[in-house]
């Protein structure tokens, strides 16, 4: 089966639109770990419009199923992370402006900078994964890093898809086949949803985890929250 790791930054955007604690992070992380999800995802950036550094931290203990921190390695991430020994640290790309996460690395002009990163992750018995587009030549250079796995970027997926377009998942196929040939392992995530995530879950070999997020925090909104993790479980089988 592979994993689905509830992304949990609309939670903490909805909380910090008003201040205070509420609706808690906290309380998400515990619920959705009880609801199936089978790990937390955060994504804190740097000026924590969402997710804060202290959420992270807030989030170590009580995280018991698989924890991952999503960002760009600037020192103050890394440092969080080390911090916090999360099971997983997924490295994107992502600008200080950016709404949302809109690229996978070039892992071939950073690859030095990728590898040297992963390194010292590693060195800390944290697992590691790149967050790339479904590119070949992007895979062979992850494979360089020394990562552990890659984070496929779906959005381009996802949007083809709602056109009606299935044949949108090819080069994804093509990225797993060769992620499996050179060992690495595959995670993926942006835009997946309820609508498609069984279709892609089922042309993806070997797909171990997706991280999913603003799909289903808005599928919650209408159909509850327990309701739609045990939905996406369904999917995943």
């Amino acid at each position: 089966m592979t994993k689905l790791s509830v992304n949990i930054n609309k939670i903490a955007t909805l909380r910090n639109s008003r201040g205070g604690n509420v609706p808690s992070v906290t309380q998400v992380a515990i619920d959705v770990q009880k609801f199936g999800a089978h790990g937390v995802t955060i994504h804190p950036r740097p000026d924590e419009r969402h997710i804060r550094y202290q959420d992270a931290r807030d989030l170590k203990s009580l995280v018991y199923t698989e924890f991952n921190i999503e960002g760009n390695p600037v020192q103050k991430f890394i440092d969080l992370v080390l911090e916090t020994k999360p099971t997983q640290v997924t490295l994107v790309p992502d600008a200080d402006d950016a709404l949302t996460s809109n690229a996978g690395w070039d892992t071939i002009k950073n690859q030095s900078f990728l590898t040297e990163v992963i390194a010292e992750f590693k060195r800390n018995s944290i697992r590691t994964s790149i967050f790339v587009d479904p590119v070949l030549a992007m895979i062979e250079g992850a494979k360089a890093t020394g990562t552990d796995r890659i984070e496929l970027y779906t959005e381009s997926f996802a949007h083809q898809y709602g056109l009606g377009n299935t044949n949108g998942i090819q080069p994804y196929v093509e990225a797993a086949n060769l992620s499996n040939q050179l060992g690495l392992g595959i995670n993926a995530g942006h835009d997946l949803s309820l609508e498609n995530i069984k279709f892609f879950k089922e042309h993806i070999p070997n797909l171990l985890e997706v991280s999913i997020g603003h799909a289903l925090i808005c599928e919650s909104l209408y159909l509850g929250i327990e309701n739609v993790v045990n939905m996406y479980l369904h999917k995943l089988k």
